[in-house]
């Protein structure tokens, strides 16, 4: 049936054999799922563990910097390897605040900021294949560091949470190039979603496993199985993945002249700096975008938290049911793809797709968990209400998130790059926020966090409404402007 509506879907005059679903680009947009099915485990590997992590104030194998020193600098190296003896023996716990645990959530939201728009932009330049398969492996080292990291102090965990955001937002920034290149307009959608929603399937599979693993293993060795897993991904990456259909060994002569034919007039020129920072369109990619992500991050950080605090379950169950609501996610996230695609072909206006797709993902979300709190709390109450909110959210993968590929698609690496960037400074304050706020009141601290959420979510959600677009701009077709 998805093979039907993929053809049902395509522009009358694509040849029959570029519409399968095994086509190379298809093919292209599955390893990238992969990939980003990866980094979003080791991203969010965290959030479930914690709940571990922080389970008694018994540190006994913690190091800090107010703890005397057991070992010389001389002797670093010794000490890291009895560190990491201690972490396969026994898994360590820690003494930490909800305020302390915020900010360990959002150490790696720094990197990522920093990193989105200019890892966009040098994929574009020397390719996507260098940039992300470097930076996949770079994270997954960080990885299997992080229990070390953790057990040399909070200091040190933080720090390698930062380096670990650098290398990661290489990734998710990276990978937008290739659209550029291997994209047709009329499947963007489509092809992006199912990228994209191997984060939703990653951050569905560590909170699942991730308690088990931490029950049975320690919670370590989640840590470790997701780095070794996202090691031996990274040669396969290397060895599949081309920057274009012109360079790609295997890809059909017929589909290679189609994606060409439909990009023929996608010519890069210079970055007009001046045009997209008045482009009131862009801005409100980017403000809309940030209540999304403010939205995302307290759902794939807290669900773990929130459940625990809740129900007071063992990791065990709390893994189970914290992972429902993105499965959900990640079917909802591919299918709304199709859907938007769907809706083109039937004539609808593109800026009225990616309106209906962003609305969809932002306010019913937000809004089922600001009444969260108002409930009386019930395992059915609570489940329907986070599996909603967080199945829904995917939709914004055909709205916001692909919108700057219609507003300038020769810029358009870039340009998703930035708007993601700059929306993942949500992701930075999101838990910092929200721990704050847990730790100053321990009764109305869950009500506070949501109708925070609600609140920003809104005014980004309307102000993109008002000003979006989905029309190239001016400024996208030609050199008239000032450039930089």
């Amino acid at each position: 049936s998805v093979i039907m509506l993929h053809e049902l879907t395509g522009p009358a005059d694509t040849p029959a054999d570029c519409l399968s679903l095994c086509s190379t680009r298809y093919g292209i947009a599955l390893i990238i799922h992969v990939c980003n099915f990866i980094a979003a485990a080791q991203s969010t590997v965290i959030n479930i563990t914690m709940v571990a992590m922080v389970n008694t104030t018994d540190h006994q194998f913690q190091f800090n910097g107010s703890t005397e020193c057991v070992f010389s600098y001389v002797n670093t190296f010794l000490q890291m390897a009895y560190c990491s003896i201690l972490c396969f023996l026994k898994a360590p716990t820690y003494d930490w605040s909800p305020q302390i645990q915020g900010i360990i959530f959002a150490s790696a939201a720094y990197g990522m900021t920093l990193t989105m728009a200019l890892s966009g932009y040098l994929a574009g330049r020397v390719g996507t294949k260098r940039v992300v398969g470097v930076s996949l492996f770079a994270s997954s080292l960080l990885i299997i560091f992080s229990p070390l990291a953790a057990e040399l102090g909070l200091i040190s965990l933080i720090a390698t949470r930062m380096v670990q955001g650098l290398v990661q937002g290489s990734i998710f920034g990276g990978q937008n190039a290739l659209w550029e290149r291997w994209g047709p307009p009329h499947e963007r959608s489509r092809l992006c979603t199912i990228a994209l929603s191997g984060m939703l399937l990653g951050t569905f599979t560590i909170t699942l496993v991730g308690g088990l693993i931490s029950q049975t293993l320690g919670w370590p060795f989640a840590f470790y199985i997701f780095g070794g897993i996202g090691c031996v991904y990274c040669p396969f990456w290397f060895i599949l993945i081309y920057d274009d259909p012109v360079s790609h060994p295997w890809i059909n002569v017929t589909e290679k002249e189609y994606i060409i034919s439909s990009l023929a007039q996608q010519i890069h020129q210079p970055l007009p700096i001046k045009a997209m920072l008045k482009s009131l369109p862009l801005w409100s990619i980017c403000v809309c975008s940030f209540g999304h992500q403010w939205l995302v991050a307290i759902l794939i950080t807290y669900t773990p938290t929130y459940i625990s605090s809740v129900f007071s379950v063992n990791i065990r169950d709390n893994g189970l049911l914290s992972a429902l609501p993105f499965i959900i996610a990640w079917v909802i996230g591919i299918l709304g793809g199709y859907l938007a695609d769907f809706l083109l072909t039937k004539n609808v206006r593109l800026v009225t797709v990616r309106k209906i797709a962003t609305f969809l993902g932002n306010f019913p979300s937000s809004a089922l968990l600001v009444a969260l709190p108002y409930l009386p709390p019930s395992y059915i109450t609570t489940m329907t209400f986070l599996t909603l909110s967080c199945g829904l959210s995917p939709l914004c993968q055909s709205g916001i998130y692909i919108n700057a590929l219609d507003l300038a698609p020769r810029y358009s690496s870039f340009l998703m790059g930035t708007t993601r960037g700059l929306a993942n400074i949500a992701a930075l304050l999101a838990p910092t926020v929200s721990g704050f706020l847990l730790n100053q009141d321990s009764e109305f601290g869950w009500r506070n966090v949501f109708l925070l959420l609600f609140a920003i979510n809104l005014s980004g959600l309307i102000f993109y409404l008002i000003c979006g677009d989905a029309v190239v701009q001016d400024w996208a077709k030609g050199r008239k402007l000032t450039r930089l």
